[in-house]
């Protein structure tokens, strides 16, 4: 199992047994409801691995006049990423 589908394993487990325990839900199939977070999880990291490449793709486009300048290549690619999220309505 790859590494995103592992984390979205424990992360679904984490979430309803959360909301099991305050009691926030009243679950009568626990897989199926695992299921559905675990969807909606892989779903928002391979979104977010998306908007990863496509900001990585714009930044060597623009590779030489970046160089040419004093900037931070980390800060650029997380601008870069945070206004393509905000583009697609993508909440980081």
């Amino acid at each position: 199992m790859p590494r995103r589908e592992e984390m979205a394993e424990r992360i679904a487990d984490a979430v309803v047994k959360r909301l099991q325990v305050k009691k926030y839900v009243e679950v009568k199939d626990d897989a199926k409801l695992r299921a559905a977070v675990r969807k909606v999880l892989l779903e928002n990291l391979e979104t977010e691995e998306q908007l990863d490449a496509e900001a990585r793709r714009l930044l060597l486009d623009h590779a030489r006049e970046i160089k040419d300048t004093a900037s931070d290549y980390g800060r650029l690619f997380t601008l870069v990423k945070e206004k393509l999220a905000r583009e697609r309505g993508f909440i980081l």
